[in-house]
């Protein structure tokens, strides 16, 4: 497949859209609405691409390092509805854009499959990126603004966009003459090893491009993905605590968030909440150098959970016990929800120096009930929420 079959994605993305439609037993014509009445007279949903702008988050984004980034755009489309007399403003065209919209709600990522025509595939299966369904405000400014001349009438439309669309440009793939030949006799002659001459720099330390998962708790493992993650005396380090490293390979570390243990303790100094809180952390990994002095990659971000294994009431007082339950100076927030919704927040909260437990005071304000108890330290929320009943 050519690069050049992408510089058709526009279109394919509007048979695409215009396919899952009719697969839904939904009749499917494209173009300005005013023109729709002309092309079907049966009911049916129209698809207008009325605006095409450049994808802002990936802009700069290049598929392969060296190579320019290509074109990735955000396609902005309206969906109307027309009854069997060619009306938008009747129930039973409001009763199909309802069902357009609970089509396309139901897609979300518009996938390529087997029964995706071979040249909508062709223009779209490079994109690395699924293609992201969204919908958008239509307001009356905007509908008026689309749908004012002489000949247009107002039609009551939804917007939906869909990105990241690639477009890339035809260029000739990078190739290389052979190593071991010498081109420059006539036939060329198989040199062997005599002619390769290989041009090597010091390393310049590891290099980090993404950690997963992107959450984790005091002990978890996380896998840190990168180049050069295969040399000796590597370090990774989360908010200044240095990591046991598990598993090395050339492009990836896998890690425990924990540091070492210290003066006979059980748990390493993350757990034992001697060190850090809970929250958004930098993890980077880094390589020691004669005279103690260390090469370090860029850094990422970790987010460090909270972890809660029980919770107390003790009259009017709920004790939470876990490990970084959170510190005097960090943000902690409880919060009470009741099927589902919050009810009450408490943020004065009384916490300990190694963050074990947290008392909250005047839970039984709420009424009595039952209740889930989700605590967030420094933003980040604690994946188990105990259940707590007021009495």
């Amino acid at each position: 497949m050519a690069q050049a079959d992408s510089q058709r994605a526009i279109g394919a993305v509007t048979r695409l859209l215009q396919d899952h439609l009719n697969r839904r037993a939904l009749v499917v014509t494209v173009g300005r609405p005013d023109e729709a009445t002309a092309a079907e007279t049966a009911a049916k949903l129209n698809l207008f691409l009325y605006e095409i702008s450049f994808d802002g988050a990936m802009r700069n984004l290049s598929l392969e390092e060296g190579r320019p980034p290509p074109v990735w755009l955000t396609l902005h489309y309206l969906l109307s509805a027309f009854d069997d007399d060619d009306r938008s403003d009747s129930a039973a065209a409001h009763e199909l854009l309802g069902r357009g919209l609970m089509a396309l709600n139901d897609l979300n990522y518009l996938r390529l499959d087997a029964t995706t025509a071979m040249n909508v595939r062709r223009a779209l299966e490079m994109n690395p990126e699924p293609l992201k369904l969204t919908f958008e405000d239509s307001s009356s400014d905007l509908l008026s603004k689309l749908m004012q001349g002489a000949e247009d009438s107002y039609r009551l439309s939804a917007a939906v966009q869909v990105r990241p669309v690639l477009l890339m440009p035809a260029v000739p793939e990078p190739s290389s003459l052979l190593v071991g030949v010498d081109y420059s006799r006539s036939p060329p002659a198989e040199i062997g090893t005599e002619g390769v001459r290989i041009d090597t720099l010091p390393g310049l330390g590891p290099v980090l491009e993404r950690v997963t998962p992107a959450a984790v708790e005091p002990g978890g493992r996380i896998t840190v993905h990168g180049h050069d993650l295969d040399a000796a005396r590597l370090e990774a380090v989360l908010g200044g605590v240095v990591l046991r490293i598990v598993a090395q390979k050339p492009d990836r570390l896998v890690v425990e968030v924990e540091g070492t243990p210290t003066d006979g303790g059980a748990v390493g100094p993350i757990a034992a909440g001697r060190s850090i809180s809970a929250g958004a952390h930098p993890l980077s990994v880094r390589q020691s150098l004669p005279g103690g002095r260390y090469r370090g990659s860029k850094l990422l971000e970790l987010e460090l959970r909270p972890v809660v294994t029980g919770a107390t009431l003790a009259g009017a007082d709920l004790q939470l016990t876990g490990q970084l339950l959170g510190g005097a100076s960090d943000d902690v927030v409880l919060t009470l929800l009741r099927d589902g919704v919050p009810v009450r927040s408490f943020e004065a909260v009384m916490t300990t120096d190694d963050q074990q437990s947290l008392t909250v005071s005047g839970i039984a304000s709420v009424g009595a009930g039952s209740y889930l108890a989700l605590l967030r330290v420094n933003g980040q929320p604690a994946r188990v929420a105990p259940r707590v009943v007021v009495s």
